[in-house]
């Protein structure tokens, strides 16, 4: 999403240009009026001494931003614009251009140095010079005037600068509001591009475990019974190498089914039934290896679907890595679960392996520890050479949700 600057925004940061502009116009229609009041001013000398001092007038407005940039300049800035208001008020002979000229750089100065001592410092200066060119221009007695013109006047400046200032204060913290909303914008979307790509990568290695899951255990299991046939012929035991053929066709079209059922559960969860699911994956276990396998369930409560999954998945993967790599003669498989906790403890007397030394990539292990970490429980193996091994898994009740 793209925040652009607003509209009124924009329109706060014209205002000042449309008000000096409208001095400008002020002042040349004080220019050209001057020429009605005193004549002698088309005089070519007279002339071009009023229009050079008066376009010097102007040409310092023009370059007031740059002396607000450059502070040090105030104070001559002050000093040469009082003067040349001066000069021209003086040679006009034209009493508003005491009120124009005066109260435009009084403004002026107030907006830059704000109602501060230099600010007022400043206006007393000006005020003084256009109270000098009133008096040469009237006469002293006139002077009340002066004070009745220039008050009000003073008033309605002071007030505008106030407000003006409030108004460009306001507008600079909205600035920085918007460029503050921006950078968190930016940084939402970099968060949502994280966000998208941890996304992928964790449906990614569901799939894998998925995968491993079904066709990986399922074709490591048909690769023991064909290995099991194989054996039983070659000792011209016909009837046992048939009778675990059959049952390698069985597997072969319950493999194909899981696959299946895999690919469907990517789209929407299967709900499980975890002491079944237990019970089926002991029964192929002893199928294929002829090792008995009878699971002790003892659960007191109804198991949580993400649980029961990465559960059944866990037991799955476990029997399948005994039945490959263990070499037992005999199998414990208990489970037990109440309110809080589901435990799951595997046992066989196999030839044993050092957790610690199996290799990355092996995706048995990594599989069952990601899968149980996921489901918010832990997986604890122990085993040695010779000694066989154990497995034991605590499961919450609560669980979490699965990847």
């Amino acid at each position: 999403m793209e925040i652009k600057p607003s509209s009124r925004i924009r329109n706060v940061e014209n205002d000042p240009r449309l008000l000096f502009w409208f001095a400008i116009l002020l002042m040349l229609g004080m220019f050209i009026w001057s020429f009605f009041l005193t004549p002698n001013l088309l005089q070519p000398a007279r002339f071009a001494l009023f229009s050079g001092l008066f376009a010097a007038h102007l040409y310092l407005h023009w370059q007031v931003n740059w002396v607000e940039k450059h502070r040090r300049w105030l104070w001559v800035y002050s000093l040469v614009q009082g003067g040349l208001a001066f000069a021209i008020t003086y040679l006009s002979a034209n009493i508003g251009m005491v009120f124009c000229l005066f109260m435009a750089l009084i403004g002026e100065l107030l907006a830059i140095y704000k109602i501060t001592v230099r600010g007022v410092l400043a206006s007393i200066y000006l005020l003084g010079l256009a109270f000098v060119n009133f008096i040469l221009l009237v006469g002293s007695k006139q002077a009340i005037w002066f004070a009745l013109g220039t008050i009000p006047t003073l008033i309605f400046v002071a007030i505008y600068v106030i407000l003006f200032t409030r108004q460009a204060e306001a507008n600079t913290q909205a600035r920085k509001l918007l460029e503050e909303l921006e950078e968190a914008n930016r940084k939402l979307s970099e968060y949502a591009a994280q966000v998208e790509d941890l996304t992928l990568s964790n449906e990614r290695q569901r799939m894998a475990r998925e995968l491993h899951d079904t066709l990986s255990q399922g074709l490591a299991g048909l690769i023991l019974q064909l290995e099991a046939v194989d054996a039983h012929l070659a000792g011209q035991r016909l009837e046992r190498g048939r009778s675990i053929l059959k049952q390698s066709m069985e597997k072969a079209r319950a493999t194909l089914a899981e696959a299946r059922q895999a690919i469907d559960n990517l789209r929407q969860p299967e709900e499980r039934d975890l002491a079944e699911l237990v019970r089926q994956e002991s029964a192929h276990f002893t199928n294929s290896t002829g090792i008995q396998c009878e699971p002790q369930i003892n659960l007191a409560a109804e198991i949580p679907e993400a649980v029961a999954e990465a559960a059944g998945k866990a037991v799955s993967e476990s029997l399948t890595n005994i039945a490959r790599h263990a070499r037992a003669k005999s199998v414990t498989l208990r489970l037990s679960g109440g309110s809080q906790q589901l435990k799951i403890e595997i046992c066989d007397d196999g030839v044993g392996f050092e957790p610690e030394a199996v290799q990355a990539g092996h995706y048995g292990l990594l599989g069952m520890r990601e899968r149980i970490r996921l489901a918010g429980g832990t997986l604890a193996v122990q085993s040695a050479a010779g000694k066989g091994t154990s497995i034991e898994m605590l499961f919450p009740m609560q669980g979490k949700n699965h990847g």
